[in-house]
């Protein structure tokens, strides 16, 4: 990776989002900062600018939770810039309650999974066209329990937070290794990632706040936001894994990931219907 390199981050505005792209923008290389919400973009943009002297460090507003929002982003993206060569996925969503994407999808699968699948698979042309590229994912322990429930995959009938927190952290890495086996002869690699248990904002309900006390009460017992982006920072940048591809890291390190998590058909029958509830044909 050069200063000429192009990285996009998303739900990069606080949290993990935040610390990858203070670290990543510390290589001089220039850091898309994908946000949903304009004034905390901004706010986050001029922070991590002030702390590692990169001017080229710029917002762009996506909000995963809208699949038109995502397209909207990827055209503008691609008609400002040229080339793509890391890619972090980072965003991601833990809300107590039901809610549901703008396009009435369930909302920890739509914007964990859903929104990422099709903002990959609309600039994979631009990331493959730089490679060596790099895809990482974060992914989370949670997915050791957690199942794609096909029939309902919108968790209609039998909803919990964690059921459908830990579906959408599995679909993270099936999505990854199938990827990755898609990818292979094209130069680009995918990884994914567990960055431990990290004291964000994720968990608190954007609207009415419900989560920030108890976020703040296991706040002590949480790892900083810096030492979780730490795994992901390491994949995209590190000599190390250069031409690693398909692997699941926790601590700088791969780790056997469940044994569901590999299973061929599981994820040749996600990334079908992900394309089905995306409206898309991905070029791989």
């Amino acid at each position: 990776m050069d200063k000429n390199s192009v990285i996009v981050i998303t739900g990069a505005n606080s949290g993990m989002g935040k610390a990858t792209s203070v670290e990543l923008a510390k290589t001089g290389a220039t850091v898309v900062m994908l946000c949903r919400n304009k004034l905390k973009g901004e706010e986050a943009v001029k922070q991590v600018r002030d702390l590692t002297g990169n001017s080229k460090v710029e917002l762009m507003i996506c909000d995963l939770s809208s699949l038109k929002s995502i397209e909207n982003f990827c055209t503008e993206f691609k008609n400002r810039f040229q080339r793509l060569d890391i890619l972090v996925n980072n965003a991601g969503v833990i809300l107590p309650g039901r809610h549901e994407t703008f396009d009435g999808y369930e909302l920890q699968f739509g914007v964990n999974h859903l929104g990422h699948f099709l903002l990959t698979n609309r600039l994979l042309d631009t990331i493959i066209a730089s490679a060596p590229a790099r895809i990482v994912n974060v992914s989370s322990g949670a997915h050791k329990i957690g199942n794609i429930h096909f029939k309902d995959v919108n968790l209609n009938k039998n909803y919990t937070v964690w059921r459908a927190y830990a579906q959408s952290k599995l679909a993270n890495i099936l999505f990854t290794y199938e990827l990755a086996d898609r990818l292979r002869p094209r130069g680009v690699t995918a990884n994914c990632l567990h960055p431990g248990a990290v004291a964000t904002a994720m968990g608190i309900n954007r609207d009415t706040g419900f989560g920030t006390f108890i976020t703040r009460m296991l706040k002590p017992f949480f790892q900083t936001p810096e030492k979780g982006a730490q795994t992901a920072v390491y994949l995209a940048t590190s000599p190390d894994v250069e031409g690693v591809t398909g692997k699941y890291y926790y601590q700088k390190k791969p780790l056997p990931s469940s044994k569901r998590s590999y299973d061929k058909e599981m994820a040749k029958s996600l990334w079908e219907l992900s394309e089905k509830m995306t409206g898309i044909k991905s070029l791989l």
